[in-house]
């Protein structure tokens, strides 16, 4: 088999994923293309389940502001935190000046790494495919090239702001964080939900607190390697639900790695790919699960990259 990108390899964990995730999925791919596309928002859609942010999802979010108490959900990038693989993080501060008769000093920022897929990271429709094709169909060889895709890039998604949802799958458990490679289930999921007396409405913003987000600062080899997250059955019991998005405070919103040894990151496939389904990774829910916030207002902008698989950012919840 033959593996290709629109990118050059990032090393050879990133090279050696690619190539089994497109291998392991092969079969699937066959049997179901077509059966996912065109979108329902129509053959050109490009931004998926963000169809959904409507004013009125606006004013849902605006109704549940009452204490006006503000969550920082993203991580700060630093040099030593946490990637994946051979991902690079890497800035520098360029000194300017004196200058000019008034001695005019600065500081400016000289960034270099994968901007759009470190840290708080959100999930483009563009980054994850089935073989050759991505979301509603557009195909790899029409998607773009080194510089940028041309379709299904960050800038197409717009803000979203809309209710929020925290699910307390650790707290439903009872623990401060689910085992390495726990399998998150539908059923978990509606009962961790029914604990909490909250439902989920279409256009919903829904983050999972697993607990796996307090490795970040205390472990960063076990943060990036085998996780809790949703399976395949969790995230078509979110898809029935028509949400916007999905995020979680470990590394890749799925469980690490799946149960079938033959499938890597099919849940990111089914939302992305499929689904148009956002995702948002590594984000900061503990404050969240310790209030008792479970539902909030959700804010949060993409950074206008042109042509970008995702972006970087700190989402916000506010209640």
């Amino acid at each position: 088999m033959k593996c290709r990108g629109l990118l050059p390899s990032r090393g050879p964990l990133f090279a050696a994923l690619t190539c089994l995730a497109v291998a392991g999925v092969g079969s699937v791919a066959a049997a179901q293309e077509g059966d996912w596309y065109p979108s329902p928002w129509g053959p050109g859609d490009e931004r998926g389940a963000a169809n959904r942010l409507t004013p009125a999802k606006v004013l849902d979010a605006k109704a549940l502001i009452e204490r006006g108490q503000v969550y920082q959900l993203g991580r700060v990038y630093r040099p030593d935190m946490p990637v994946f693989g051979d991902r690079i993080y890497e800035m520098r501060i360029l000194e300017i000046g004196p200058i000019a008769e008034n001695r005019l000093t600065a500081h400016e920022g000289y960034f270099t790494g994968e901007l759009d897929q470190v840290g708080t990271q959100f999930d483009a429709l563009g980054h994850i495919g089935i073989g050759d094709y991505f979301f509603n169909g557009f195909h790899h060889r029409d998607l773009g090239n080194e510089h940028g895709l041309t379709h299904l890039g960050v800038e197409q998604v717009g803000p979203i702001v809309s209710r929020g949802v925290l699910i307390d799958v650790a707290g439903y458990k009872g623990v401060s964080q689910l085992e390495a490679g726990y399998e998150i289930t539908a059923a978990d999921l509606r009962g961790a939900l029914e604990r909490q007396g909250t439902e989920i409405e279409e256009g919903d913003a829904v983050l999972i607190h697993t607990g796996w987000g307090s490795n970040w600062t205390t472990d960063s080899a076990k943060y990036y390697g085998a996780g809790p997250g949703i399976g395949l059955e969790a995230a078509q019991f979110l898809i029935d639900e028509e949400i916007v998005m999905v995020g979680s405070d470990n590394a890749g919103v799925e469980v690490v790695p799946n149960p079938d040894p033959s499938l890597v990151f099919p849940v990111h496939q089914l939302l992305l790919t499929q689904n148009g389904i956002y995702l948002l990774e590594s984000i900061i829910t503990e404050e969240l699960a310790r209030d008792r916030a479970y539902e909030f207002a959700f804010v949060f902008a993409p950074l206008r990259l042109k042509g970008a698989s995702g972006s970087p950012g700190n989402p916000i919840a506010i209640r």
